[in-house]
């Protein structure tokens, strides 16, 4: 039996890399925020610029979430966990008042447990429908912590600051929600739903997209490489295009994961 794997960049390198991609990430998202609350001012003829920001801000909100990630297997910025859960812990909890510890257990679990009862990722009771599994995996991860936490700075920016709520609902409010659609669809359904036509290849319970690298980065920061993240936790969001293309997740691979 072949087994490949990638070969990672020196953790000095590595780190540098990723923590430079995640002030790049980080830094647009907040700033467009910033600009989007505290300057910009709506108006029907520059609604077409208030859309395009908004679209952007949801695939950079997906991003946040991917450094977070990288942060919650180490591969963020190797041998300084510290300073890599701090900035995952900020990020959540500007982002919606999430907890880094119950994410980060909760992700844990699901490499432990992929596709099977138990999974906070996955729903077992709809393990091939969308619209139910995205509704279970909403109610788990915004819990009334969050809840609370989005309405307070929506009641800070309405009725304090004086934004327009129309403003706060397109530029805050729908980047949010529509990342976690975004985020969930491509990071957690596609790879991981049940479908006897595309059956899963081994015990990780998760497939992979067939997607040029760039289509890969457009939808979800190349998460879409699912199974080779499951095979190899430890490489980062932005070398997952040469895992793929070094075969981490070819059919015949069988590799052990390790969280």
């Amino acid at each position: 039996m072949t087994i490949s794997r990638y070969s990672l960049p020196d953790p000095e390198a590595q780190g540098a890399i990723g923590l430079a991609l995640a002030a790049l990430i980080a830094g647009s998202w907040l700033g467009i925020h910033a600009y989007a609350m505290f300057v910009f001012e709506l108006t029907w003829s520059n609604l077409p610029l208030a859309l395009a920001m908004a679209l952007v801000q949801c695939w950079l909100s997906v991003g946040v979430f991917i450094v977070c990630h990288d942060a919650m297997h180490g591969s963020l910025a190797p041998g300084h966990q510290r300073l890599s859960a701090g900035i995952a812990a900020v990020l959540l909890f500007l982002y919606a008042g999430f907890r880094w510890r119950t994410l980060r257990d909760a992700h844990f679990t699901h490499h432990k447990l992929a596709g099977k009862a138990g999974d906070p990722d996955f729903d077992e009771h709809h393990p091939g429908q969308f619209l139910p599994w995205y509704w279970t995996f909403f109610k788990r991860y915004f819990g009334m912590h969050s809840l609370i936490f989005v309405h307070s700075v929506v009641a800070i920016y309405w009725l304090i600051i004086g934004i327009p709520m129309v403003q706060i609902v397109l530029l805050y409010g729908a980047p949010a929600l529509l990342s976690s659609l975004q985020l969930f669809y491509f990071g957690t359904f596609r790879p991981h739903h049940h479908n006897a036509a595309a059956p899963f290849s081994d015990g990780h319970n998760a497939r992979s997209e067939r997607l040029s690298t760039l289509a890969s980065l457009a939808t979800c920061f190349h998460f879409g490489y699912h199974l080779e993240h499951h095979r190899q936790p430890q490489v980062p969001w932005w070398a997952l295009p040469a895992a793929r293309k070094a075969g981490v997740g070819a059919v015949s691979e069988v590799l052990e994961a390790a969280v």
